[in-house]
This record gives C-alpha cells, structure tokens and sequence, in this order.
C-alpha cells in the first residue's frame, strides 16, 4: 500500500558514460555523488579563523532508520528510511528541511534471509539512485522492494519489484572456510541508472550477480554472465575500459567487471577472486583510469590495484596491508584517500602509505571537495576537514573538527551538495550544516 503525506507540485563533475542534461552543479544525484567517486565540484568553504561548519545545524529531520545516504537535485533532497514496519521515502527542501512530500509501503526492518550482527545495522541500507533526466528516483529496500519513484508528481509509484520474489535469490552462502562468518544483510548495493537501463546487482542464482532494468517498465533486459551472489557492497561503480562502458562490483566471490550496453550487455569482461569473511567487501570498488581498487578487512586485511583491459586476465598491480572495511577510497592526483580506523593517504603508483592519523574509527566516509580537501564523517557522529597530499604531503592535517554532531553510528557516506552537508546517522537523524 502506498500512502502520501502530502502532494507537491514538484517543481562539477559530470558523470563519464553518460550526462543528463537536467544535471545542475549543486546536486548529490549518485552513491557517492555526480560521477559516483567521491568527488565534487564545490569548495568546503573554509577559512582560517572561521568556525567550520556554520556555528549550528540549519535544520535537522529524522527520516527512518539505515545506512542510506541522501541524494540531491534541483534544491530537493531524496531518502530512503524504515519506521513502523515501512520503508519510507521522503522529499525535503534542502534550504528548510521541510517535507514536501512522503511515501510508503510496508516492509521489514531486515531482509527475509538476514543473519549476524543485527546491533550494527538496521532498516535501508542502500542508497537511493536519482534520474535526473527523466525525472525518477529509484529506492531498493533491504527486502528486496525495488521501486521506481516520479519525483515530478509528487513522488507516485512508477513500478515496484521484490527481488527475491521475482528471481528466486536465496540465503547468501558461507564465503571463506572461517566457522561463523555467514552473514546475510540482505540488499545493501545501490541501483545505478545508465541511459534507459537501471542496473542492480540481483545476484539471481540462474540469471545473474546483474541484471539490467528497462528503467521506465522495469522489465529485465538483460543479465550479466557472471552470477555470484550480491556482494555486501555500496553499488555498480561506472568505468570505461578500453572504450567500452562497463560496471564494476564487488560480488560475494570476487571482482566483477561486466559491459553494460549493446548486444553484449552483461557479458564478463574480468573477474578477480577476492573473498572475504561475512561477505564484507563493503567499500566496494574504487575507479582510476582502468586500474580498479578493491579493499577490505577480515581474512584479507588488504587493498590490491588490479588492472583490467579487453581479451586480458586482469593484473593485480600491488597488494598492500592498508585496508579499508567501509569508507569506499577517494582516488585523487596519484593519492588514495579513506577514512576507516584512521585518515590515511596511500599513493596509488606503488600501493606505499604516505601517511595517516585522525581519530576515525571503524565508521567512516570522506569526500574531496574543489580546492582538494577531505570533507570526513565518521564515528558516532564526527566531523572533520583534511588536508589531501597537495597541501601536506607528509602528515594528517587536520584543519578542522566538530565533534558530537549525531550520536548514532555514521554509516551512511557524507554529502556536499549546494553549500550544504548532510550528515546522516544509523538512527535516521539527518542534519544539514552550512559551510561558510
């Protein structure tokens, strides 16, 4: 059943394969914003002397419990949250927090299938993908609910999918030889819109890990070769590879490269075996060039550079013992950036460890803004600005910290979008800074 709080006249760094045209510089539309890299076009906005952010919160709303992260476009900001026994997906005015409109359906607090670590997460994981062309948003609950939202009429359901239903996908098997390690949070990848296609990681034991989506329908059109179990992950990150646009992802098994367009969609262009203890490869994969970064602790206690090209095994380039768990890295003018246990900068030639410090533990996201500084959200509610390597190549500088802005678990990866940091917690308690 789907309800309406109330009806609304709806009123950088552009992404690489593909560049809607309703796109403005001041939108979040992406896991991970404009080109889903943790990069932004827009300044932090700090100054020596200044407080940093703003003295206080502009406003502050509770929007449901999860680790999703908000999305941004045209002045409005988009989340996906549990509460009562429904997912809800709600439409605020970024400048006032206002609700303009609100919309829900009943779902659990965990997936069908869940198993482990219940204290540590809850309600919607995955974040919310924005069409800014078309004009649709699209939510996956951790049920399965995939759903296609028109943002220009106040939110009305489009289609709606439950994955588990419509393609059979069972309990995540045990990953590594390690007793207790199965672990099942249900659906934590966000979809990903390229052209008319909405790709979500399925994992459809008989289809496959993708499946591509006719994006205004719903209908699938098409399913990757590779089909691996959904991996606990951010969502399909974007890369070209040898001129053909593909996805990445990191499934349950591995690293998986896959193509995304024509007649050979779908179609395995590499795989690199990477598995970890409670299929926790949560950082996903990060993108430079056609070099790819997968990272992530446990049984594995690494990050590894692997290189992919067309008709070649992929290449693992250098393996080192700088992991990241849950902050998906920044790579930035031969520098990787991340925050988990720790503010670290690697160099993204030889894999070596420039430096590292901060006080972020294992709850972390960190974004690079214009003028090439960290913007990093961690803790139980942390806030901090860093130095990248441009300015202090040899040490963690941190210029600036607000401490205690939330007071609940900061997985969900931080947002700048028109001037203004969201900063969402476990709890579902979203607050927007200003910055000077």
């Amino acid at each position: 059943m789907i309800s309406i709080r109330q009806p609304l006249l709806t009123l950088a760094f552009l992404f690489p394969l593909a560049i809607p045209s309703s796109l403005t510089a001041g939108d979040w539309p992406h896991w991970r914003g404009p080109s889903r890299d943790g990069k932004t076009s827009e300044s932090s906005g700090w100054v020596k002397g200044r407080d940093w952010p703003a003295p206080s919160a502009s406003w502050r709303k509770s929007v449901g419990e999860g680790a999703s992260s908000p999305v941004v476009q045209e002045g409005r900001v988009y989340t996906l949250g549990w509460e009562s026994g429904r997912d809800v997906v709600r439409c605020l005015d970024l400048e006032s927090g206002e609700i303009l409109w609100e919309q829900s359906y009943e779902a659990p607090q965990y997936g069908r299938h869940a198993r482990g670590d219940q204290k540590l997460y809850r309600g919607a994981t995955a974040t919310p993908e924005l069409d800014p062309e078309g004009g649709l948003l699209f939510t996956l609950g951790c049920d399965g609910d995939l759903r296609a939202w028109d943002i220009r009429e106040g939110g009305n359901l489009v289609w709606e999918k439950n994955l588990y239903e419509a393609f059979a996908v069972p309990q995540r098997p045990q990953i590594t030889r390690r007793k207790n390690t199965l672990r099942d949070y249900g659906y934590t990848s966000s979809p990903f819109v390229h052209g008319n296609r909405l790709i979500v990681e399925v994992g459809d034991p008989k289809g496959g890990n993708l499946v591509g989506f006719e994006k205004h329908s719903g209908d699938p059109i098409w399913h990757s070769e590779n089909r691996d179990p959904a991996g606990h992950t951010g969502g399909p990150t974007p890369v070209t590879i040898d001129g053909v646009p593909c996805v990445a992802v990191a499934t349950s098994f591995g690293l998986h490269v896959a193509r995304i367009e024509g007649d050979r969609a779908g179609e395995t262009v590499a795989f690199h075996e990477w598995k970890t203890d409670f299929s926790n490869t949560i950082a996903g994969v990060a993108v430079s060039g056609q070099d790819l970064l997968i990272s992530s602790r446990y049984n594995q206690m690494a990050m590894a550079r692997i290189e992919v090209r067309l008709g070649k095994a992929p290449r693992e380039v250098w393996r080192n013992r700088y992991p990241t768990g849950v902050c998906t890295p920044v790579i930035h003018d031969g520098k990787i950036y991340f925050a988990n246990k720790g503010i670290f900068c690697v160099d993204f030639e030889t894999g070596d460890l420039d430096w590292a410090g901060g006080k972020i533990g294992d709850a972390g996201s960190c974004l690079l803004t214009s003028e090439e500084r960290l913007v990093v959200w961690g803790n139980g509610g942390d806030l901090s600005l860093v130095e990248t390597a441009s300015r202090s190549p040899e040490k963690c500088l941190v210029l600036a910290e607000r401490a205690g802005i939330s007071r609940d678990m900061a997985w969900p990866h931080v947002v700048l979008a028109d001037g203004r940091l969201l900063l969402r917690t476990l709890d579902g308690q979203l607050a927007c800074w200003e910055t000077p």
